[in-house]
């Protein structure tokens, strides 16, 4: 995510060439956040993928199985075989064709919902935690849309 000159947390992302911050969601199966970590571009995934799950597995530790993309490979499997007993479904990359990764589609579902809102389109905000409530803001009014 592209961020302003004036962010706290900013880094590189060598693959994408943005400067900016990197968002981690995890979602339930019916795409309902159940949290967000913020942090610089130049975490790579595998790294940054083992402090999402510290932090998730918290407050939900009844969570039975993770799915997760190529990104979050090797270290974050071991690391949550290990110290959670988790299981960790890496969905592959379809070389050649364009195709909806079953499961997958969830998470990229609510990353679109979530940039709908003007002010998490681009990321202004200068600290973290701010950027941190407002996606979670912005999922509560999405929920109370729906009712």
């Amino acid at each position: 995510m592209k961020t302003t000159d004036a962010a706290e947390e900013r880094g590189i992302d060598g693959g994408k060439k943005v400067k900016g911050r990197k968002r981690h969601i995890v979602v339930d199966t019916m795409g309902n956040l159940l949290d967000v970590v913020v942090h610089a571009a130049n975490l790579h995934d595998t790294k940054s993928g083992i402090l999402v799950a510290r932090q998730v597995m918290a407050p939900f530790p009844t969570i039975k199985a993770f799915s997760a993309d190529a990104g979050y490979r090797k270290s974050f499997e071991e690391m949550m075989a290990q110290e959670f007993q988790c299981p960790v479904d890496i969905s592959e990359k379809i070389k050649g064709s364009w195709r909806i990764i079953p499961k997958r589609w969830v998470v990229e579902q609510t990353f679109s919902w979530l940039n709908h809102y003007r002010r998490l389109a681009k990321d202004v905000e200068k600290s973290v935690s701010s950027e941190v409530a407002f996606v979670k803001l912005s999922h509560i009014h999405r929920i109370l849309r729906t009712l």
